[in-house]
Parts: structure tokens; sequence; C-alpha cells
């Protein structure tokens, strides 16, 4: 019983990441939720608790690699205007290769 609810919440998870990363994109949005929903009906049988620790650790990575990872862009004339969310944007400090002085 333990293992199904983990699986409902990676599941939930993993439809919650592609909300947020494919935001305004609805060709990705339907793609990603078919491939999402194929994946766990595929291995909706599945029986043995280990494999399916090991499917829930793969769901997981995969959640954490589309937050980190992918950066929207869309076609504006010739041009390919880059749409960055927010928790990917970092503190842009330059590099200093020599320490800085305690005041």
């Amino acid at each position: 019983m333990e293992s199904r609810l983990k699986v409902l919440r990676v599941f939930k998870s993993l439809h919650r990441t592609r909300m947020i990363v494919f935001q305004e994109d609805h060709k990705a949005l339907t793609a990603a939720k078919l491939k999402i929903n194929e994946e766990f009906r595929k291995n909706m049988h599945e029986t043995s608790g280990e494999n399916i620790q090991k499917m829930i650790k793969t769901a997981s990575n995969v959640d954490a690699v589309l937050r980190s990872s992918v950066i929207q862009m869309e076609h504006v004339g010739e041009k390919l205007l880059l749409r960055p969310r927010e928790d990917l944007l970092l503190e842009n400090v330059p590099y200093c290769d020599t320490p800085r002085k305690k005041t």
C-alpha cells in the first residue's frame, strides 16, 4: 500500500512539473501528458517491490531533470526567444581569480 502512495505521488509530481515546464506550449503539454500516462499504464501490473522502487526512483530523477534543465524557446520571426523560468535563473556573479581582501 505504501508503494502505491509513492507511485501516485510521483505520478502527480510529474504532471505538476509538466504544467510548469511546458507552460503555454499545448503541443508539449499534450505530448508529455500522453508519455507520462503511457509509461505508468505500461507498468501498472508490476508486482515486484524492487522494480517498483527502481521505477519510482527513475520517475523522480526525470522530474528533477525536467525542472532543472528544460528551457522554453519560441520562434519570433527569424529569431528564437528564450523564456527561462524564474527558478532557473542564477545570480550573475563575475568570476575573480584573486581572493577578496577582508575589510
